[in-house]
């Protein structure tokens, strides 16, 4: 294989681990940062049986998670350097905001 293959396997290859990178599989936790007021990242895709994991990493804020749409409590408020965290088994889109900062959104979206 010449120079110009190599380079276009190895961009290949690259492209292909960039999009399945936020793909988590069963049993694996996923985290969520709460960072200036944002949940990054603000879209994760995983498999059934995933925890998610959101960890405060704001320096004074309290956050919650809270799936409104799914007429769930909402999480408990969580202070700097603590976490929430909800395993999930059922495929589907799972909205979510913070129930203190409405204007902070995310989505679990849960795929076979």
């Amino acid at each position: 294989m010449n120079a110009f293959g190599k380079h276009i396997s190895t961009w290949a290859a690259a492209l292909f681990l960039a999009a399945f990178a936020s793909w988590a599989g069963a049993g694996e936790t996923v985290e969520v940062s709460i960072v200036k007021m944002e949940f990054e990242p603000q879209h994760v895709t995983i498999k059934p049986g995933t925890t998610v994991k959101w960890v405060n990493k704001e320096k004074r804020n309290n956050h919650s998670v809270y799936f409104e749409k799914e007429g769930l409590a909402e999480s408990e408020r969580f202070f700097p350097g603590e976490s929430w965290q909800r395993t999930f088994d059922n495929p589907g889109l799972y909205p979510y905001r913070c129930g203190p900062h409405p204007e902070m959104t995310g989505v679990v979206e849960v795929v076979k």
